[in-house]
C-alpha cells in the first residue's frame, strides 16, 4: 500500500499445482508460508518472490532462510490433518489418520500417541503450552494435557458439529476459557472447569467455522462464518 492509498502488485508466486488454501506471514514479514489443497507447505522469500523450500510429503521444520532443521517423512508417513508446536519449541502435536494424536518431543524424538474414538477435525494449544483441545465430529471438544499424564480428557459439549470442520480455541485471561464455532450459526464459550457452555453468542446466519481470541484483549474474540461475515465480540460498553 503506497502513501497515496493505491495498491501495487509486487510479485506473483507460482509453484502450486492445486488451489492455494492457506497463507501466513513470518513475524518479521520477510517470508510467506503457503499451502495448496492436498499439497505440502512452501516457503517464499517475499522480497525476491522465490520459493526457498518445496518439500516432499512429511512434516518439516525450517529456519527463516529456508534451511531444513528437522523432518519426519517417508513412504509410511500418514496424512497429517493439523499440527501445532508448543511456545518453547519442545513438543510437536500432530493429528494423523483421522483419530490419532501424536505428541512428539522434538529434541529426544520420544513420542506419545493418543487415540480418539471419533474423527478429529482441528487442534488448538493453550497459551501456556500445557494443554490442547481437539474438535471431534461427535459434537464434543476434548482437552488433553501435553505432558501426557491424563488417562482421559476433559469434555465440552453443547455446540453442533457433524458435517464441517469447526475450529475452537483457548482464550481469555490465562487461557481460562474455550470458544468454538458451531453448525447452528452460534459461538459457544466454556469455562475450562465445566463441560456446559457459560455463554452462547447469536448473530451469524450460517455455520461458524472458526473463532480466534484476541491475544492482547482477553475480553474480545472474532468469529468467521459461511455467511461471509467476520464478527468481533466484546463487552457491552454502551452507556446505561
Amino acid at each position: 500500500v503506497l502513501d497515496d492509498g493505491k495498491l501495487t502488485q509486487r510479485h506473483v508466486l507460482r509453484s502450486h499445482q492445486k488451489p492455494v488454501s492457506f497463507v501466513a506471514w513470518s513475524p518479521d514479514d520477510t517470508m510467506l508460508l503457503t499451502c495448496g489443497n492436498t499439497e505440502v507447505l512452501k516457503l517464499w522469500d517475499v522480497e525476491t518472490g522465490t520459493c526457498n523450500s518445496d518439500a516432499e510429503k512429511g512434516i518439516y521444520m525450517w529456519d527463516s532462510e529456508g534451511n531444513e532443521i528437522k523432518s519426519w517423512k517417508g513412504t509410511r508417513m500418514p496424512k497429517v490433518l493439523d499440527l501445532a508446536i508448543t511456545p518453547d519449541g519442545e513438543k510437536l502435536i500432530s493429528i494423523f489418520s483421522d483419530k490419532d494424536i501424536r505428541i512428539l518431543n522434538v529434541g529426544t524424538g520420544g513420542e506419545h500417541v493418543i487415540s480418539e474414538e471419533y474423527p478429529i477435525t482441528s487442534l488448538s494449544l493453550s497459551g501456556d503450552g500445557k494443554f490442547f483441545i481437539v474438535n471431534l465430529n461427535s459434537q464434543e471438544i476434548h482437552m488433553w494435557d501435553i505432558a501426557g499424564e491424563w488417562l482421559s480428557p476433559m469434555k465440552f459439549e453443547g455446540h453442533r458439529q457433524h458435517k464441517y470442520v469447526i475450529r475452537s480455541c483457548f482464550g481469555g485471561l490465562d487461557s481460562t476459557f474455550i470458544a468454538s464455532g458451531s453448525e447452528d450459526s452460534k459461538v459457544y464459550i466454556w469455562n475450562r472447569r465445566g463441560s456446559k457452555p457459560i455463554e452462547i453468542l447469536c448473530g451469524h446466519s450460517m455455520t461458524v467455522n472458526s473463532v480466534s481470541w484476541n491475544p492482547k484483549r482477553p475480553q474480545m474474540l472474532a468469529s468467521a462464518s459461511d455467511d461471509q461475515t467476520i464478527r468481533i465480540w466484546g463487552p457491552d460498553v454502551r452507556s446505561k
